[in-house]
């Protein structure tokens, strides 16, 4: 059971939790000790009620008049999403999306790293990405058993979706980051999550255009 499960977050909490922990870090590294839920959430563009609210699931937090203190803040959240522990990442697509995945690295991710990358392509089987030496699909289960991986970013065309993740869960990936926008099937133990750049894009131009009084309207509010 996660930390996550085991205090009982709500769903949406939990998915705003990366994006309190990558801006603390970044006040940390700006020298913040402290913050007020009101000058976080012009940080984040998260409504303060939001921030309290979702502080409030893991205890008192933060005192009344003082706000928050960044580096415990940290600490928390650090403690939550398991940070001290290394997350081997299997890229599947070895693309133009892929590759340019691969060089950024998580680099502001000290615990998460992509280490091994696949391809049905024969030309680009064998060929690198940084260190990192791209591998034939085939190789896939063995690959992911040796290194550990349960965590996998998909980056395929939409046509080849669901035979890549039907590859990944075979392999024994349970968590799985689709670039493709097509919904696919996957098992009651399965996660997987969809990022379709096109949907973002008019969903951001939609409230750009009928919401002026509103320019920086943030989804992680819903």
């Amino acid at each position: 059971m996660s930390k996550v499960e085991e205090c009982k977050i709500p769903n949406a909490t939990a998915k705003r939790i990366p994006l309190y922990y990558r801006y603390l870090k970044m006040l940390e590294e700006s020298k913040v000790e402290r913050i007020k839920s009101k000058e976080f959430s012009q940080l984040i563009q998260v409504p303060s009620a939001t921030i309290r609210r979702d502080f409030s699931h893991f205890g008192e937090l933060g005192r009344s008049g003082y706000g928050y203190d960044v580096s415990y803040l940290i600490q928390v959240f650090s403690h939550i999403l398991n940070t001290q522990v290394e997350k081997k990442i299997a890229l599947v697509g070895a693309g133009n999306l892929g590759k340019a995945l691969v060089k950024n690295n998580f680099r502001r991710n000290d615990n998460l790293t992509i280490v091994a990358a696949f391809d049905s392509d024969p030309e680009l089987v064998g060929t690198k990405i940084n260190n990192i030496v791209i591998q034939d699909m085939k190789d896939l289960t063995k690959i992911v058993e040796k290194e550990g991986i349960t965590t996998a970013i998909a980056t395929v065309p939409s046509q080849h979706s669901q035979a890549a993740v039907d590859q990944m869960v075979e392999a024994g990936i349970t968590a799985i980051l689709n670039f493709a926008p097509g919904r696919v099937k996957v098992p009651d133990n399965v996660k997987i999550q969809y990022i379709d750049l096109t949907t973002e894009l008019q969903t951001l131009i939609y409230f750009d255009e009928n919401f002026t009084s509103n320019k920086q309207f943030n989804f992680a509010n819903q």
